[in-house]
């Protein structure tokens, strides 16, 4: 574990990181989330893909969390902005009335996209929140987490 955090300087003032030293390599990281629906909502999503006027839930979303991704510098200070080569969100229905969200994002660059792995995700979650809402208001957002980066000065894989 670094013994400093990387967005602050010697006085201790918010800096964004200098990356013009590093090596430009292929990053890649996914984050993981979950939505958890009560029973009764998870059951009508088991039977159909529930539409909404803004559209079916799983492909709004998707598409919402991609967007989030490639404006993840536009939300988190200090974060580089990206030109991402590649961005996904998949979305499954799993038992227990729970709904992954898997976001994986891929870019040759000085810099890492966990950031943007993980603000896809979170978008996703949250706008599969906000379109289902209306027919309840007991869901939530859990466990989101970096699952796997490679690319950098160290490589992560969450082995739970």
């Amino acid at each position: 574990m670094d013994d400093q955090l990387s967005h602050l300087d010697d006085a201790g003032k918010p800096v964004m990181v200098d990356v013009g030293k590093k090596e430009v390599t292929l990053r890649v990281a996914i984050a993981e989330c979950f939505v958890v629906l009560p029973p009764d909502l998870h059951a009508l999503l088991e039977e159909e893909e529930i539409h909404t006027k803004k559209g079916a839930v799983f492909q709004t979303a998707v598409l919402a969390g991609i967007m989030g991704a490639k404006k993840t510098s536009e939300l988190i200070p200090l974060c580089h902005p990206l030109g991402l080569d590649q961005c996904t969100v998949d979305i499954s229905a799993e038992e227990g009335g729970r709904i992954r969200i898997r976001c994986a994002a891929r870019l040759h660059a000085k810099t890492g996209v966990e950031m943007e792995a993980l603000t896809g995700a979170s978008v996703a979650a949250l706008t599969i929140y906000d379109m289902l809402k209306a027919l309840s208001h007991d869901i939530f957002i859990t466990d989101l987490k970096l699952i796997e980066k490679t690319g950098g000065k160290r490589d992560f894989k969450r082995e739970d």
